[in-house]
């Protein structure tokens, strides 16, 4: 549809993976079109799906000129950038004074099942460079898919908590998304807000304390991204 439209206007297309395309080789991000191959450091920002997302940014800068097209300026986005509730870690603040101590505390606003799907590959790699037991803490609204969004964390979340967005009014309530990530798959509570939510999650991870220090992810919703940063920074 997109490449029929571009046609019917007399656009131009740069297609990835055509046109352009970026992976990871030894560490390096490696982007490459037809103007070349950049050997680039990797993107500040983790995740895997942030390659795909900086060989985007990287061939629009390419198209457009100017200083930061240049190799120097591309490399220095890369080792600067900043996004935040994408994976961001959260080093202070209430909620993680209430985790058990050494817990690692993420954040991120992805609300959709490609979102979804990304953040839980993301999260898989970091079970596998360092094994820790992953909680939820969730809150979405109404207009989005919550059981599309939960199912890929299915087999990787220990356990996922939810809550409603204060403030919202369209706001999933925390049943409403109990019930989804149980249709999902997932063993889940509901919670009153994001301080019991994180005190419930404490609970568990006593409860399973042969597991290991846990880590705790803050995800479905830029709203609930949005409070947890004003409360939390």
């Amino acid at each position: 549809m997109l490449m029929r439209r571009a046609d019917q206007l007399g656009a131009p297309l740069y297609v990835y993976g055509e046109d352009y395309s970026g992976y990871a080789e030894h560490g390096r991000f490696v982007y490459q079109d037809s103007d070349g191959l950049l050997d680039l450091p990797m993107p500040k920002l983790p995740g895997r799906h942030q390659i795909g997302n900086a060989s985007v940014a990287i061939a629009a800068l390419r198209r457009l000129g100017g200083r930061f097209a240049r190799d120097s300026g591309i490399e220095w986005g890369l080792k600067n950038v900043e996004w935040p509730a994408r994976l961001q870690r959260l080093t202070r603040g209430p909620l993680l004074e209430a985790a058990p101590e050494g817990a690692e505390l993420w954040l991120d606003g992805g609300h959709n099942p490609h979102g979804g799907a990304m953040i839980a590959q993301s999260m898989a790699d970091f079970e596998e460079r360092a094994p820790k037991p992953l909680y939820l803490i969730c809150g979405m609204l109404k207009t989005k898919d919550a059981i599309g969004y939960l199912l890929p964390f299915r087999g990787l979340a220990k356990h996922v908590t939810t809550v409603g967005i204060a403030g919202e009014a369209a706001s999933l309530g925390a049943g409403a998304l109990y019930d989804a990530a149980r249709t999902a798959g997932l063993e889940a509570s509901p919670a009153d807000d994001l301080l019991d939510a994180m005190m419930q999650v404490s609970a568990w991870a006593r409860a399973r304390e042969g597991e290991g220090t846990p880590r705790i992810l803050i995800c479905g919703s830029l709203y609930l991204a949005g409070q947890v940063l004003r409360e939390n920074s």
